[in-house]
């Protein structure tokens, strides 16, 4: 092997700092764990395809504010870092990179246990809540039969606070920020402070409802199960 030729990582074993000076110069594996996961986004980006996303569209809806040529950036970082492959559009999470969900969860749950609430609700999205609210709906207690939801957050302007949820059976939920034009079946008209409280499970749907901060009009049966259906985040528990 030449003088400055890159000598290969163990097979498995994920590369850091390859072709560059240590960013912390410290033979400490969090230090070493922490250049290469601790760059902006990176963890955001994990957390993203470790909830299903493998597509460069699909990741990109699970961080909106990231610029596209950053998540470039870091998938790229990634993969030359061992922790995801990159194949035929799909970007597949290794061994390593799966090995890092109860890494992310666990910040997550501690996030939500001592991070001010406050804090976390001072930085809504709801592109990035109704994304995530697309994933994690349960359409097992709606009718056996396409169903249309439209939720409404009056405090945005018209064409940033309108999103339709449509569940049709044996088909993935299709999330819409432009008019379907299909009937509706439910109304969905909320706070969006409150919804994403309470998706977070920072408080609790049932609460919001009382409180009409979500409103609910239509199908007798879906507002009914509204709390069975809707979901919540992974972490709410």
């Amino acid at each position: 092997m030449s003088v400055g030729e890159e000598v290969p990582a163990a097979p498995g074993r994920v590369q850091v700092g390859r072709g560059e000076a240590s960013l912390y110069g410290q033979f400490c594996p969090v230090a070493m764990a922490a250049e290469l996961l601790a760059t902006r986004w990176t963890m955001v980006v994990l957390g993203e395809m470790l909830s299903g996303s493998t597509r460069f569209n699909e990741i990109r809806h699970g961080v909106p504010r990231m610029s596209s040529a950053l998540l470039s950036k870091r998938l790229r970082e990634l993969e030359r870092a061992g922790v995801l492959t990159h194949h035929n559009g799909d970007y597949v999470l290794t061994r390593s990179g799966r090995e890092l969900a109860p890494i992310i969860q666990g910040l997550g749950r501690w996030a939500l246990q001592w991070v001010d609430s406050d804090c976390s609700l001072s930085n809504l999205d709801v592109r990035l809540l109704m994304w995530n609210m697309r994933r994690n709906l349960r359409p097992d207690p709606m009718p056996k039969r396409r169903v249309v939801v439209e939720l409404r957050f009056p405090e945005l302007p018209s064409e940033e606070g309108r999103y339709w949820l449509i569940v049709a059976p044996g088909q993935p939920v299709d999330l819409c920020s432009l008019d379907p034009g299909h009937d509706i079946d439910l109304l969905v008209t909320a706070d969006l402070r409150a919804m994403t409280s309470a998706w977070m499970g920072m408080t609790d749907f049932q609460v919001e409802l009382g409180a009409s901060r979500i409103e609910l009009d239509g199908d007798a049966d879906l507002v009914a199960t509204f709390t069975q259906w809707i979901g919540r985040s992974g972490l709410a528990a």
